[in-house]
Order: structure tokens, then sequence, then C-alpha cells
């Protein structure tokens, strides 16, 4: 839908540039190239340097992997470790009791409130209201000052549910293949109810206020993709399915989308195979392709704020977050009021020569690893598409299709209305950073 960048770049007669975007985890920026009141091209400049963590993890040993890929993100750690450990277990056929499997979903439920509480105020509400900051916001009015302050007590209580069970609040230590290495007490978990319950009130006046924001008339007909499960919202289990009919295995996803590079940005980005298109993944695909799967009490709030779902205004995913804090805050309590503490802390993960590959449904959508082992448990190789990496192109053509909207407005708020476009999504851009091909010229 676009001219090639250097072909739109040669012709444009105006750029909107953002050098460095802010209120985004990591390093980019972007440049929409327009010509005549049409935008031609729209690039996500990803400058922040290659990590490499995919040749890191070559050669370690499979037990490693958790502990290694946690770094690639200090806000979504959980999500590279569940991916990690599952990948690897589904090469070694591992298989964990339902305990296990519940404090993996808790853990899990515990970053997506972190991550979701500190993006909805302090990233995402400063663009609906014409503040710079969330600290200029604050500062603006008492109210918005104290919804700032709830808003922090909300991820806190995130913070101490990976703290609780990952051993420490940033790159969890405790998650293992096979499980953890230590399994907690009942009277460990209880002790956070209090907290819990208090973050879900205010989660749900949180969901109440966001539906409230300026939201743009603006909407397209996305391919959302996200897991689906039988019978739970989607975070570590499913099959991999998409707002246009697809529904295959995990293993198929190389199948149907491919990584590419591209000159402006130092992160591959992922396509579908067939046509090379973009897709959407994260909050709003999940809310739009399981909405049948969040409770009925969640589902009922959903409902009250005046917004339809399934949704195609991307604007909204602010909503679908705030959405996804009440039903994960909800989920961990349910989690702990039900935990059995399991009769071990891990299943055993003897090694074998084999491959393996999961997804899991990280804060910003799904995470893709793949691995193959020796039989000595080494690490052959490793493949990690992150959720940026997969919306990238998707940010891209919302700019195309967007700025046109905005040329008429002063160039700052025309450039201010576009980094919006971005921050929709959310990006963690030095989770996308991971890897870059090098090809040998002859």
């Amino acid at each position: 839908m676009s001219k090639p960048a250097e072909s739109a770049a040669a012709t444009s007669d105006r750029v909107i540039r953002v050098p460095a975007l802010a209120r985004v985890e990591g390093e980019g920026g972007i440049a929409v190239f327009v010509k005549d009141g049409k935008a031609l091209d729209a690039q996500v400049r990803i400058f922040e340097a290659p990590r490499l963590f995919e040749s890191i993890l070559r050669g370690r040993g499979m037990e490693e992997a958790p502990d290694i890929t946690a770094r690639i993100c200090g806000i979504c750690p959980v999500a590279y470790q569940m991916s990690a450990c599952q990948a690897i277990e589904s090469a070694l056929g591992v298989e964990l009791c339902p305990s296990l499997k519940a404090l993996r979903r808790l853990l899990y439920c515990g970053e997506w409130i972190e991550s979701h509480g500190l993006h909805v105020v302090c990233l995402h509400a400063p663009d609906f209201l014409g503040h710079a900051s969330a600290i200029d916001m604050a500062a603006a009015s008492p109210e918005l000052a104290g919804r700032v302050r709830r808003s922090l007590k909300i991820k806190k209580a995130g913070n101490a549910i990976v703290e609780r069970l990952g051993g420490r609040e940033i790159h969890p230590i405790n998650p293992r293949l096979g499980g953890f290495h230590r399994a907690p007490k009942p009277s460990e978990l209880t002790s956070l109810l209090s907290d819990l319950n208090h973050a879900r009130e205010l989660a749900v006046e949180l969901l109440s206020w966001v539906s409230t924001l300026p939201f743009p008339d603006y909407e397209h007909d996305y391919d959302f993709v996200a897991l689906r499960h039988p019978t739970d919202y989607p975070m570590n289990e499913g099959r991999l399915v998409s707002s246009r009919g697809s529904d295959i295995l995990m293993s198929a996803f190389l199948d149907h989308f491919e990584e590419r590079q591209v000159p402006h940005s130092n992160a591959l980005q992922c396509v579908k195979k067939a046509d090379g298109g973009a897709y959407f993944v994260g909050p709003l695909a999940r809310i739009n392709l399981n909405f049948d799967r969040l409770p009925a009490d969640v589902q009922t709030l959903a409902h009250s704020t005046g917004i339809s779902w399934p949704n195609r205004n991307p604007f909204t995913s602010i909503v679908a977050r705030a959405i996804e804090i009440v039903f994960a805050l909800g989920e961990a309590i349910r989690l702990i009021e039900t935990y059995e503490p399991p009769a071990q802390s891990f299943v055993p993960c003897p090694p074998r020569a084999g491959s393996g590959c999961w997804i899991t449904e990280a804060p910003r959508g799904i995470l893709y690893h793949r691995y193959e082992v020796d039989a000595a448990g080494k690490i052959v190789s490793a493949q990690i598409v992150p959720p940026t990496s997969q919306n990238q192109r998707q940010i891209e053509e919302d700019l195309i299709r967007y700025t046109p909207r905005v040329l008429d407005l002063p160039e700052a708020e025309a450039t201010w209305r576009c980094e919006h476009v971005v921050r929709n999504y959310d990006p963690c851009i030095s989770c996308a950073t991971h890897f870059v091909r090098f090809e040998r010229l002859s």
C-alpha cells in the first residue's frame, strides 16, 4: 500500500519526523513521507543497537534460557521466561501438573497488571489529554495527580505478585524449566489478597475513566491475531487464531509468518508469509478474539464502557488494556484463593535432542520462541519473535492511513498526533532489537 522508502523519500514534499519517540520503552523514531496531501510511506525507525540474544543463547545450557531471555526486557521478563520454558519443555516432552500451570498463570497476571498499569495512565493517557508526560498531567490538577497515584498502586500490586513468585520484581529468578525453584506456601500468597482486592476496585474505576477519553474517529479492517484457549482467557496456552479465519497450532507459526529485515530498522519485521501483509497483536486483538472467554462480570464491565466489542479503533487499545487489568486482578485473586501447592516445585527435565516452540501472550501480544537442543541439553539454535516486531509494519500502515487527517494542523500538533498512533501499540523497542541478519557480500 506504499511506495518503496527510497522512492517516497525522493518524491515527497513534506516529511513528518520524530527523531526520538517519547513514552515508549527503547529508542526509536518515525518518519512519514507526504506528497500532495497523501502519505507515500511511513517508517518506524528503530535505531537502538541490536542485542543478539539468539546468538547469546547458542551453546548455552537449556536451563539457562529462562534467566538469559528475561534480560531482553525489564517490563515483561515473565513473558520471555514463560515462552522459553514452555518451548524447551515442548522439545523435551515435559508436561506440568495443574498446580504448576496455575502458578505460571498467576505470575503472568502479575506482569500484565504492572505493565498495563504503567502504560494506561503514565504513557498513553497523556496523549488524549494534551500533556507531554504523566508528570505534566499530574501537575495539571489534583484529580489527575490522584489518577497517577492510583495507577501506580495498581502497578505495585502486579509487582508484588511477580516479586512473591519470581523472587524479585525485575528479571525474576525463581522460574525454571519444569516449574519453579521453590513453590510458595499458601500463606505467602493469601497475604497479597487485601492489596489485590483494593487494586481491583481501583482498576474498575480506572476502566470507567479511560472509557470517557476523547477517541479519534478512526477504524480499519485489521487482521487481529492472538491465542485462543478452549475455556480460558489466553495467556500461556491455546491455538493461534485471527479475525480473518486462521486457526492453527503454535507449531505452524513459521508456516504462516516470517521475519524480514528492512533498511530503516535494527529490528526484524514479522509479516504474513502469504502476502507480506501486516497484522495486529496485543490487548485489542485478545479482547476482540476472546471476549467470550472473559468472566461474566468483566464482560459486563466492558459493555458498560459504551464501546462495542469487537472494536477496530486502535485508539481504544487503552480501554482494552484497562479491561485486562480488571481481568488479571480478578484472575490473580481466584488463583490465590484456589491454590493448592504442588507435590514438587518442578518437573524434572532430563536433556534429549529435539526441537520445540511455544507462544504466550506478553502484555503487548503474542511472543514466539523456538529452540533446538542437543542430547546434552545445549541450545543449538534459538528464534525469538517479539510482539513489537510483529506490530511494526501495522504501525507504519496506521501512520500512512492516519497522517492525511492531521496535515492541516500546525507541525507540532501533527507530529504529536502521529506519535500517538505509535503509542496505541505500547511498543517495546528493546524487545524488538534482539537480532539483525547479516549477509556476506561477494
